[in-house]
């Protein structure tokens, strides 16, 4: 009975695999990386500024 317990226990928990742990972790690099490349790739090299518009003065009203 004793052994029946502990191959229980153990086999709950299977043990961690590195190449599923390698493979997340690049997964995660690609997911966060990969966005940033192809917005600055797709992006204008040169961003114009907008010019400022000319202020004008409104006339006042005569009393």
């Amino acid at each position: 009975m004793e052994s029946s317990g502990q191959s229980a226990n153990s086999s709950d928990q299977p043990p961690p695999q590195r190449w599923a742990e390698f493979l997340g972790t690049a997964i995660a690099l690609i997911t966060l990386t990969l966005p940033v490349f192809a917005i600055a790739h797709y992006s204008p090299s040169r961003v114009e500024t907008l010019q400022r518009p000319t202020l004008y003065s409104l006339p006042l009203p005569e009393d």
